[in-house]
């Protein structure tokens, strides 16, 4: 671990000596002390002022004028009225298509965070942060990291939504169903400071602090410090975070350069993960049972037949897994460092270089009191964890120049990435109410595995811009071409799980598109893509004989999107219109393959296609002076195209894929004056079901929140004080948030399967902000 802590200094001073040496390429630097200098992706840093000028009505965009695909996007004005801390994903949850779900109201609680896009789920999504690769955002460590770790929310300016697979150049490999790219904001121009302070529901208290330099001949910076702190709403413990940002930037006549970092430190109790069954029978407040250590000794003593189970169990069904129906505690710690370094360079006036890389360091722990293995002959109960290490560090970069009518771009995107996965078990002797790293303090007594894996990600992009009948025609075509390599080691031995490598590729991967301007108002596009998703670590989880059998029939999961689409513009109402159809292919699933009358053993398959259809409508209204109402509908018909075996034929053809809702619509208004901003927002997500043979679901439901805030303006040496009230869960809906938690199974009519987390009640948050 001190080696570990030395690199990451020596990296860390490295990058910043970079702003003033100039730009460190990895082969400047030691080869063995991996990875190379860390700096960020530039291939979209520069885009931030292009992003800022897009045609937006205040906030919320929903008409991205001259684009060939469906683009929204939400700005730092947007987020500003959710309470303080809360995640950018929140914030796009109004936007057409997009279902985010969390069992916190800010969608800081990483278990339980989800989101979904016209029928694709988290993990076929791509995300970056000023280009810089987020991964899948996956709660278990792979190959990135969740944005609310990556960067302070007040720190962001604009997040952008894109359906399909996203701009070519956009550096993910598991982005089948769209992008969503975060932009940090800029330092100030004027040297000054920020404060803002948080106080609400259940303990919360949050203090964010940013210092800004201002302008000094090019050069501006900012560095910034937010803690915070909550009670979990139900159930024992709290989740608190520290994180700091630096960003600072040199810009000169003929390009700019960029650093960013960032340190986040985060620890987060558990919320119990529900059942249909179990919530009916324990209410929604059920959770784990720390402190009350004597019910989960009982519990485990009765698992192995040493006793009955305690009475707050009673009221569960018959055959229950009484059990598996709650546990002592659950935990994750998370810390991460992330730093960047972007360059634009202008080399003509109609051409622009983009170079950057990046290097991202974790480590952390998920945590699980488990009645399953035993400490001691008078203590049932011993602690497992899961122990992620993750080291990755990466480069992109870009050709932009014109010839003619044609913008041309050329560029590639290459990472290296190593990470370790643990399951560890340590000794318990009694009782305890903390929650602290064991494996950094312990020995474990057992291991359960030990997995090292490599991921290489490859990419290289080309792509022609054509602008005709004076701008009013655009078209636009490119292609890529992507290879991931994922390879595993097991360092110790393990049934469970293999070793091996196996690779994903595809060396033409287009996308085409067209624009047309039917005046200065109105648009109709129309586009195509086809992408690709790496395998990940998914072929390992199986045992090496079925990864062996598998590997060479596997294929990697493909997606082809069209899209069709319109918008209007004018002085009080944006809208946009859009239509879809997406086909995915070579779906990734564990199942026997076998009939119901002989036996197999687990083995990852490809189990068929889905097919997506829908419609997403937006508008935004502004019928009087101060007030803005944005409106939106999403219809999404996403349905399996394949029945698969699983010890029997498992009937999915024509069933719907399980977590999205069919119909949603989302409506938020906001009036605005003199000083004084209200919102009220309220969105309706449908059924969603909850099985892959579709007999069991979690029903409809409303949503409403509420803000207030009051710009009080300069005030004595304050430049700038206001005051916000937010209220999340207006009328305090009792309701099923995210759905597969722990994983969706074929059939689950009795809904026994603990997969759900529960929505947050009504909560209240007061701030206050004040800039010096």
């Amino acid at each position: 671990m001190p080696k570990l802590s030395l690199r990451r200094t020596a990296i860390a001073l490295a990058t910043l000596a970079s702003l003033h040496g100039g730009i460190v390429f990895a082969d400047d630097l030691n080869p063995a002390a991996a990875p190379a200098a860390p700096v960020a992706d530039a291939a979209d840093a520069s885009a931030n002022t292009n992003r800022d000028k897009a045609k937006t009505m205040e906030a919320v965009s929903v008409v991205a004028s001259g684009e060939t695909r469906q683009v929204q996007k939400v700005t730092s004005e947007d987020l500003q009225q959710l309470a303080p801390g809360t995640s950018p994903l929140k914030a796009i949850d109004k936007l057409p298509g997009v279902n985010f779900q969390a069992a916190d109201p800010w969608g800081d609680y990483e278990w339980s965070t989800q989101i979904t896009l016209h029928g694709f789920d988290q993990s076929r999504l791509g995300f970056t942060l000023d280009g810089i690769p987020l991964g899948n955002m996956s709660y278990g460590t792979t190959t990135g990291l969740q944005v609310t770790r990556a960067i302070s929310s007040d720190n962001i300016s604009t997040v952008e939504l894109a359906q399909g697979a996203g701009a070519l150049g956009t550096a993910s490999n598991t982005n089948l169903g769209g992008t969503i790219q975060f932009y940090s904001a800029d330092p100030d121009q004027v040297a000054g400071a920020r404060i803002n302070q948080v106080i609400g529901s259940d303990s919360t208290a949050r203090t964010f602090v940013r210092l800004d330099t201002g302008d000094y001949h090019g050069f501006s910076m900012y560095v910034s410090y937010d803690h915070a702190s909550t009670d979990k709403w139900k159930g024992y413990g709290d989740q608190r975070s520290d994180q700091v940002n630096l960003k600072s930037v040199y810009q000169w006549d003929s390009g700019s350069v960029s650093l960013f970092f960032d340190n986040s430190r985060r620890k987060e109790y558990d919320y119990m993960d529900l059942s249909l069954a179990s919530q009916k029978a324990l209410g929604w407040n059920w959770d784990y049972l720390q402190p009350n250590w004597g019910a989960a000794v009982q519990i485990a003593n009765a698992y192995n037949g040493k006793g009955a189970y305690p009475g707050m169990l009673s009221s569960l069904p018959a055959g229950y897994d009484l059990v598996d129906s709650t546990y002592y505690a659950g935990g994750g710690i998370r810390r991460d460092n992330l730093a960047g370094l972007s360059g634009t360079f202008n080399l003509s006036d109609r051409t622009t270089l983009n170079l950057g890389t990046y290097y991202h360091d974790n480590r952390g722990e998920g945590q699980w009191a488990t009645p399953y293995v035993a400490s001691s002959a008078t203590v049932p109960i011993a602690m497992r964890t899961t122990d992620y290490g993750l080291d990755r560090y990466g480069g992109t970069g870009s050709l932009v120049f014109s010839l003619g009518n044609n913008d041309i771009e050329v560029g590639f995107w290459a990472e290296n990435a190593k990470t370790n996965q643990e399951r560890n078990y340590f000794y318990l002797t009694g009782a305890y109410d903390y929650l602290s790293n064991f494996y950094e303090n312990n020995e474990p007594f057992a291991r359960g595995f030990f997995q090292h894996y490599t991921t290489q990600t490859r990419m290289a992009y080309a792509s022609d811009t054509i602008h005709l009948m004076d701008d009013r025609l655009t078209v636009n075509f490119g292609a890529k071409a992507l290879g991931v390599t994922n390879a595993a080691d097991s360092l110790v031995a393990s049934s469970a799980l293999a070793a091996g490598s196996i690779r994903a590729s595809d060396a033409f991967l287009p996308q085409a598109g067209v624009n047309y301007k039917i005046d200065a108002n109105q648009e109709v596009y129309a586009s195509y893509s086809k992408n690709l998703s790496a395998y990940g670590f998914l072929p390992f989880s199986q045992s090496q004989t079925a990864f062996n059998a598998s590997k060479s029939s596997l294929s990697p999961e493909q997606s082809q999107t069209f899209e069709f689409g319109y918008r209007v513009h004018g002085d009080t109402i944006e809208a946009s219109a859009d239509a879809y159809y997406t086909r995915f292919t070579n779906r990734l699933l564990a199942v026997s393959p076998c009939s119901a009358v002989q036996t197999c053993s687990a083995i990852l398959n490809n189990v068929g296609s889905v097919k997506s259809t829908g419609v997403d409508l937006a508008v935004i209204w502004r019928p009087v002076e101060h007030l803005r109402w944005l409106n939106s509908l999403s219809y999404d018909n996403s349905k399996y195209q394949d029945d698969y075996l699983n010890n029997g034929v498992v009937a999915t053809q024509g069933k719907y894929v399980v977590g999205i809702p069919t119909w949603m619509f989302t409506s938020n208004v906001s009036y605005t004056f003199a000083g004084f901003t209200a919102t009220l927002d309220g969105k309706y997500t449908g059924r969603r079901y909850i099985t892959y043979i579709n007999d069991s679901q979690v029903p409809s439901y409303w949503l409403f929140n509420a803000g207030v805030n009051y710009d009080l303006g300069a005030l004595s040496f304050v430049k700038d004080l206001s005051l916000g009230l937010n209220v999340t869960n207006l009328f305090n809906k009792r309701y099923f948030a995210t759905t597969g938690t722990n994983g969706y199974v074929a059939s689950d009519p009795q809904g026994w399967n603990q997969t759900l987390m529960a929505g947050a009640p009504r909560q209240v948050f007061f701030n206050i902000n004040a800039k010096f």
